[in-house]
């Protein structure tokens, strides 16, 4: 039997799979904050919604990697606060996100999250660590794909240059 090869749960993590986590966890806890922020500023139902599903999946990151790392013996990074509610109307004009900046940030944010998802899931030697960041992976896509239809949808699409016809030296 070679090295590492029983239950990964009792295998010891590495250093880059222990920073992966803590890291991980850490954004998730930024995320819940952030959102919930945003929360107050959206007024369009269906951005609403989405951000509803993004803290509920940045809470269950939070448990569950958090959970890992306390299993191991790691303490996680501590909690930030919970964002009161406030009305959309108690906002000043000028100190507001609208809707397409909270969406494109959320766009942007989903997008980065993929990529720490794959660094984790390219590093793990552990498979239960690289089997969770590859559901991880698959979440952030399927919303990542609800945010650019959500943007789409409402106009708030900002594409890069598209080449819509080539020059004839080509």
């Amino acid at each position: 039997m070679g090295i590492l090869s029983g239950n990964p749960k009792e295998e010891p993590m590495h250093f880059g799979e222990i920073n992966s986590v803590w890291q991980f966890s850490m954004a998730a806890k930024g995320s819940v904050s952030c959102y919930q922020a945003y929360l107050n500023h959206a007024g369009d139902k269906d951005l609403k919604k989405i951000l509803d599903d993004l803290i509920d999946q940045a809470k269950l990151e939070i448990k569950e990697c958090d959970t890992l790392l306390t299993d191991n013996g790691i303490p996680p990074a501590p909690a930030l606060p919970e964002r009161p509610s406030v009305k959309l109307e108690e906002i000043p004009p000028g100190a507001r996100f609208t809707d397409p900046e909270i969406a494109a940030k959320l766009a942007a944010d989903t997008s980065i999250g993929l990529v720490a998802c794959s660094q984790a899931m390219g590093q793990a030697i552990r498979e239960d660590i690289g089997a969770l960041f590859a559901k991880y992976h698959l979440t952030k896509a399927a919303l990542g794909t609800r945010i650019l239809e959500l943007n789409k949808e409402k106009g708030w699409l900002v594409p890069p240059p598209l080449q819509l016809k080539r020059s004839e030296s080509e």
